[in-house]
């Protein structure tokens, strides 16, 4: 497509729930993206979240009461709308509008109702977070409209951007209400794929046979998927983050994608030269203590540090994957090295271990410890170990992290946050100090944990079903680890392949010497420094003008709502 200034947007909106609110990802996405809008477009990028902040302030919202008050305070006398401006506490510093949407409420009905009547969304069976997520998205649609109208923007291009399902009235609001404004919409995975995944479904090599509709109803996603669906055929830009999730958007939603555009990573706060070296002594220091205070026993002091992290989805990202590639690792004869396996994915605990606390303020010899024999492999307390995945797993394989076992795994169910009572250091504090990771991710429509990692200068494995993994491949990706990431061939059915693969690369992993290493460190971030925000901001710009473009064809044709 020709690009020429008419499709160069004056004003853009970007409405999500993960807005000042970290929940998952997208938070991630947003936030590090920001400053390279707001390097683009000055303060002309505008990020819309939900003002949910009640008994505390979102600790990355900095309210600016000058903002735009006229404004503000005209949509609250003529509208009732309470609206919030400040800006995001994260490089660039773009402007927020936090907004109270629960006055929407009290009209769900009618709006449900006008959005069959228009768009044929059908919220009929809506539960959960289906009403929340929609009464804001609708109210973000009429903070647009407001804002647009009050400051008559009509003679500028505008762009409203949209993430996910959760946002998508707000997406057909616009459409109906101000046409003029072209709007784009991202899909960060599917409704029905994720879906299919979660609930242990063959995905891929039955993606072709998949019917969305049907599969929304036999999975009870039907509100979820409608609202998506409608929404991706009625915006004028359509987009999505990998080309995996492509394939997806085109089998459930009808639509492909317009553009792809892949999760970058805004790496500028990551230390170099000398402090990068100190900090990953550092960080590994806290790990082998802790690890010795766990296990009661000393480790080896070049013990190789491996690590999976990322959300409890135990399928999904591949934990069972991983635990079972452990399990192989664990019992091959030739390994000659100790290796220490993190599981860092948050659970549901009571806090830190007290006896684990007790040994590390201490810092007495592990090998006097008096430590709970019934947890040889956790550093947090959980509500109902019994009935825990990963644990259960782990005591099903026989794994006890005896002195004599050359591989220990270590469970770290809580979140790294800086006070979690055991590590007391972010997670990205520790990510630095590990030698390799482990991503055998079943669904992941992006996955920055690899991602993470390769900036970081850790080497890492990933899965052909990552859309980390799928780009690496579509990059050139070398054969084996040389390049600095191992990307799997995983699909529905070669489970126990994947497993042995991860074991035969860890073991190989475990026989290099520290100047190899070093050198597959500098090939992990040589991947990192060409998947950056300064490389894929690029994607985004041509969405806008794909948006613009196709906004203008639209205004140029008989208006008509797709409902059909």
């Amino acid at each position: 497509m020709q690009i020429d200034t008419r499709h160069t947007p004056d004003y853009i909106f970007e409405t999500s729930w993960e807005v000042c609110n970290m929940v998952g990802g997208i938070y991630t996405v947003l936030s590090t993206r920001a400053n390279s809008l707001q390097k683009l477009y000055k303060d002309h990028i505008i990020f819309i979240g939900p003002d949910i902040w009640v008994e505390k302030e979102s600790p990355w919202f900095r309210e600016d009461p000058d903002l735009f008050s006229e404004w503000r305070d005209h949509a609250y006398r003529n509208q009732q709308l309470q609206i919030r401006i400040g800006r995001w506490n994260v490089p660039g510093n773009p402007i927020v509008f936090l907004i109270k949407f629960d006055k929407f409420f009290a009209i769900k009905d009618n709006i449900y109702a006008q959005m069959w009547t228009d768009f044929g969304v059908d919220s009929l069976f809506g539960y959960g977070d289906y009403h929340e997520a929609c009464m804001f998205a609708y109210a973000s649609g009429v903070v647009i409209e407001s804002f647009y109208r009050y400051y008559k923007l009509e003679a500028l291009n505008v762009i409203a951007h949209f993430n996910e399902w959760m946002t998508g009235m707000g997406a057909l609001y616009i459409k109906k209400n101000i046409p003029k404004v072209a709007t784009v919409f991202t899909t960060h995975a599917t409704t029905v794929g994720r879906s299919i995944a979660g609930n242990n479904l063959p995905l891929y090599n039955h993606l072709k046979q998949y019917n969305g509709d049907q599969m929304a109803r036999q999975l009870n996603v039907v509100a979820k998927h409608s609202v998506e669906k409608r929404t991706a055929l009625n915006v004028d830009c359509f987009t999505t983050v990998s080309d995996i999730t492509a394939q997806e958007c085109a089998q459930f939603l009808q639509r492909q994608p317009d553009v792809v555009t892949p999760n970058g990573f805004e790496k500028d706060f990551i230390p170099k030269g000398n402090a990068y070296k100190q900090a990953r002594k550092k960080a590994r220091q806290i790990l082998l203590d802790v690890a010795e205070k766990v296990l009661v026993h000393e480790v080896q002091r070049d013990a190789l540090l491996i690590a999976i992290s990322g959300r409890y989805e135990y399928r999904n990202k591949g934990i069972d994957v991983f635990i079972d590639a452990m399990n192989i690792l664990r019992k091959t004869p030739q390994l000659a090295k100790d290796v220490i396996a993190f599981i860092m994915v948050p659970a549901w605990i009571k806090g830190s271990r007290s006896d684990l606390v007790e040994r590390l303020n201490e810092r007495v010899s592990s090998a006097s410890a008096s430590m709970s024999p019934s947890c040889p492999f956790i550093t947090h307390e959980l509500v109902d170990p019994d009935h825990d995945l990963i644990m259960n797993q782990l005591r099903h394989l026989g794994f006890c992290n005896s002195e004599n076992d050359r591989l220990k795994v270590i469970f770290v169910p809580s979140y790294l946050n800086g006070n979690d009572g055991v590590f007391n250091v972010p997670y990205y504090d520790l990510l630095i100090g590990m030698d390799l990771t482990v991503f055998p991710s079943y669904y992941e429509p992006w996955g920055y944990t690899p991602h993470e990692s390769v900036a970081f200068s850790v080497p890492t494995i990933t899965t052909t079903l990552s859309g980390f993994g799928s780009w690496v491949k579509k990059m050139g990706d070398k054969e084996g680890i040389n390049d600095g990431v191992q990307v799997i061939y995983r699909d529905d059915f070669n489970y126990n392949e994947v497993s042995k693969e991860i074991a035969d690369v860890v073991f190989d992993f475990s026989l290099k010497s520290p100047e190899q290493i070093a050198i597959l460190q500098k090939s992990a971030l040589a991947v990192a420094d060409i998947s950056d925000w300064s490389h894929f901001i690029v994607h985004y710009q041509e969405a806008y003008f794909n948006a613009l473009h196709n906004s203008f064809v639209r205004l140029s044709k008989p208006y008509k709502l797709q409902n059909e």
